[in-house]
């Protein structure tokens, strides 16, 4: 890790670590925010899911997107696609993608989470949950 050499570096650094957190911690009305849950066991790690989840944080920070928040969980049976994101919209079903990149995440922000529009890179659907 770099040296701090400013106050100035030191508070965009806390300015970061606060919208990480923020982003993360909306746990009290979830149910009315998107949800962006990232698969993290072992096979995402490897795959550089950790890295993603960073991006996409830092992203829907800078462009102002506030009615996300982001988690981690656990695998979601896809490791031949890692790093993969299920993205659930409210009143919608969710959607997984697979083999995301900078570039694929960048892209699921501005035109699925913004706009609404599906980006290629859907994982279909192989079972249905039991009710």
């Amino acid at each position: 890790m770099a040296k701090i050499k400013s106050f100035a570096e030191l508070k965009k650094i806390k300015e970061q670590v606060q919208t990480r957190v923020e982003l993360r911690e909306k746990g009290e009305n979830i149910n009315d925010l998107i949800q962006i849950k990232v698969a993290m066991a072992t096979c995402g790690i490897a795959s550089g899911a950790r890295e993603i989840m960073n991006y996409m944080i830092d992203e829907l920070a800078s462009e102002g997107v506030d009615n996300v928040v982001i988690t981690q969980t656990g695998c979601m049976g896809y490791c031949y696609a890692e790093p993969t994101i299920e993205v659930t919209i409210p009143g919608k079903e969710s959607v997984i993608y697979g083999d995301v990149t900078e570039a694929k995440a960048l892209e699921i922000i501005q035109k699925h989470i913004v706009n609404g529009e599906m980006v290629d890179g859907i994982i279909p659907a192989t079972h249905k949950t039991i009710e």
